[in-house]
């Protein structure tokens, strides 16, 4: 079976720095479920950034769904990030001058893949990005046509979540995703997560402080123990 993320040999540091993160090996499978954890500045957010290939490494490799992400083109990485992630940034990226249901079809537009597969279990892009608004709780903001300054900054965040699981790429990173939810809303968000990673075999690499929430998580790990492990 081939690795949702394959990490060997990692090796990262800022210009004129000393290393910001050597990962000797990270294996992912499809449909499993990753809670990483650790201080800042361990490099949570540059591993994050390292695999959704907008860092380049300067040694290592990284493989999603057996495509790589290093020792190739800027274009072909774009590409290999359109068919293959969702991500759910810190500071959302949202377009505010569209629709919920336009930001969250917006991976479809980029990806043939995920516009395909989309259509193939909703009918349209448009009825996906319904259903996992309606999951979140904004299907009424959603059928209001109501656009994202318009939501408080939780609402905001589940639009951002809506959008990297359209498609069913074979990876989500989450980049403190509930960090603006409140518990009820943070475990409504938990369980949507899982089960649309689950439906869809999608692995799920979670960065998080919130030690809370790891516990309903089958494999946890900082990544200090992660480095430490494989040295």
């Amino acid at each position: 079976m081939t690795d949702a993320l394959a990490i060997d040999g990692l090796r990262f540091a800022w210009p004129g720095g000393a290393w910001a993160l050597e990962l000797p090996a990270l294996r992912l499978a499809p449909a499993e479920r990753l809670f990483l954890h650790g201080p800042s500045g361990t490099g949570k957010s540059t591993l994050l950034n390292l695999v959704a290939g907008t860092l380049v490494p300067q040694a290592g490799s990284i493989t999603i769904a057996g495509e790589a992400m290093t020792g190739v083109s800027g274009p072909r990485r774009d590409r290999c990030r359109a068919d293959h992630l969702g991500i759910v940034f810190q500071q959302f990226n949202l377009l505010p001058f569209l629709s919920l249901v336009d930001n969250v079809t917006l991976p479809c537009r980029f990806s043939r893949a995920r516009r395909d597969r989309a259509v193939g279990r909703f009918g349209s892009v448009a009825a996906a990005a319904r259903h996992y608004l309606g999951a979140l709780g904004l299907g009424e903001q959603a059928s209001a046509g109501r656009r994202v300054l318009e939501l408080s900054v939780g609402q905001q965040q589940r639009v951002a979540a809506a959008r990297a699981l359209i498609g069913g790429p074979a990876v989500v990173l989450c980049d403190e995703p509930t960090s603006a939810l409140d518990t009820r809303n943070r475990d409504q968000f938990l369980d949507l997560l899982f089960a649309e990673c689950d439906a869809a075999g999608t692995a799920l690499l979670f960065v998080s402080h919130d030690l809370s929430i790891a516990t309903r998580f089958p494999r946890t790990q900082s990544l200090g123990e992660l480095v430490e492990a494989a040295a």
